[in-house]
């Protein structure tokens, strides 16, 4: 009797509601999980890319001054500005375009646009790959500074230079001696003031954006594979 009521009701749709998303095809599903993923991907890595433009530029501008900029005296890999080229506008293109598909503007939700957003993801990842290996040649080189030689072992008085890089000269102790692990040797540069601390947070920072951008762009680009495979089909 039990299982006659139970099958009679399920006849009169008196069954037990189940969520909608169980009533949608595999690929249906899929599609509004890759929809989800790239609101997410989208604004994170406008964020991102406006972190790393700002970051570059406030390389230009050692202690906020700009007068060594106006002196031509900017290390070679801060006025290469890889946080603005790399890790900023190829990421945002990829970003802003992404965004746009997450929410679904008018005829944004199509495969084609998915692989558009693959396409812009791999500059973005190229873009990110290319800020962090440009960051951490200009963070492992030191920053570019007014600095007494002597120091050093030189007899060149005080001049414009990269002591760092420099004391690499004096043999393979020096080399061993990573000036990143031993602030004492920070003193050395006496202008700009705190450039060393400048040049060390703002390239470090760099570096952090550059692979927090490469693992979301990574994860687009799988994100937008199955968006050609699937479509979007969320509000259909």
């Amino acid at each position: 009797m039990g299982s006659g009521r139970g099958t009679l009701g399920a006849l009169r749709g008196e069954t037990q509601p189940f969520p909608l998303l169980l009533f949608l095809p595999v690929p249906c599903r899929t599609a509004m999980c890759v929809g989800k993923c790239s609101r997410i991907v989208g604004p994170c890595l406008l964020v991102l890319g406006t972190l790393s433009m700002a970051a570059s530029i406030l390389l230009l501008f050692p202690g906020g001054a700009s007068k060594y900029l106006l002196e031509g005296h900017i290390g070679s890999h801060a006025k290469a500005l890889p946080g603005v080229w790399g890790g900023g506008i190829a990421v945002m293109l990829a970003a802003t375009h992404i965004t746009a598909l997450g929410w679904q503007c008018p005829g944004c939700g199509t495969r084609h646009n998915a692989f558009i957003s693959v396409v812009l993801s791999k500059l973005a990842l190229l873009g990110a790959a290319a800020c962090f290996v440009l960051s951490g040649v200009g963070l492992a080189n030191g920053p570019l500074c007014f600095y007494n030689s002597t120091e050093l072992g030189f007899r060149h008085g005080a001049f414009w230079g990269y002591p760092f890089l420099d004391a690499i000269d004096l043999g393979p102790d020096a080399r061993a001696e990573n000036y990143l692990y031993n602030r004492s040797t920070w003193s050395i540069c006496l202008e700009p003031e705190g450039i060393v601390t400048w040049h060390v947070v703002l390239f470090s920072f760099l570096l952090l954006i550059s692979v927090a951008e490469m693992v979301l762009a990574l994860l687009q680009i799988l994100n937008g594979c199955l968006g050609c495979l699937c479509g979007f089909c969320e509000g259909k």
